[in-house]
Order: C-alpha cells, then sequence, then structure tokens
C-alpha cells in the first residue's frame, strides 16, 4: 500500500507541475486557452495572475517531492500538502470550475487515503 500511496503522492505533483506550466508559460497560448477555457484577450489581461497562481501550484508540487524524498519519514509533510490540494480543489471547483473537483480535489483525497491505509 505504501508504494501504491507514493504512486499517487507523486501523481498529484506531476499533476500539479504540469498546471504550474500551463499557468506560468502556456496561460495565452493554445494549450492554456483549451485547458482553463479562456479567450486570448481575457488570457492577455490576466496573465501576471495567472503566473502567480501557477507559482503556488508549483509550491504544492514541490512540498509534494519534499515528502516522497523523506521516504517513511515523510508521511506528515505528504499528509499536510496534499490537505492543501484537497482545500484548493474544493474551493476551485466551489468558486471556479466543478472540473478542478476532479483534476486536483479527488487524486488529493485519493492519496490521503492511502496514506492511512498504508
Amino acid at each position: 500500500m505504501a508504494t501504491l500511496s507514493s504512486i499517487v503522492v507523486a501523481l498529484v505533483a506531476l499533476i500539479h507541475v504540469y498546471i504550474l506550466v500551463l499557468e506560468m508559460f502556456l496561460w495565452d497560448k493554445p494549450a492554456g486557452l483549451r485547458a482553463f477555457g479562456q479567450k486570448l484577450e481575457a488570457a492577455r489581461a490576466s496573465k501576471v495572475l495567472a503566473a502567480n497562481q501557477g507559482l503556488y501550484n508549483g509550491f504544492l508540487a514541490a512540498g509534494l517531492i519534499w515528502g516522497l524524498s523523506l521516504g517513511a519519514e515523510g508521511g506528515s509533510v505528504k499528509v499536510f500538502f496534499l490537505l492543501c490540494v484537497l482545500i484548493a480543489g474544493v474551493y476551485g471547483a466551489a468558486t471556479a470550475s466543478k472540473k478542478i473537483l476532479y483534476v486536483q480535489a479527488l487524486p488529493a483525497a485519493l492519496g490521503l487515503v492511502l496514506l492511512a491505509l498504508a
């Protein structure tokens, strides 16, 4: 179960690295416009805010990777950052897009369950 929980935590980290790239570098490019359902004009107007948001997603990924790097001693670090991801995902689903619940919150919740079972 520990291996499976580590795989899920790593997947959540990779998702957040991908979100970082989309928000910081591809926000007003075709991939970013598609991912977030934006029009080019709106994306250009919000590009700085999106880059800031992307940086925060990078911090979440870094925290999860840190927790993984600590091995068995990193359980509390992984739990903390998965809880941050889960809360951000629930808030994003409530305020921005229901899709965030499935892309962000659900994988984090699965990681938390697997960590609890490990």
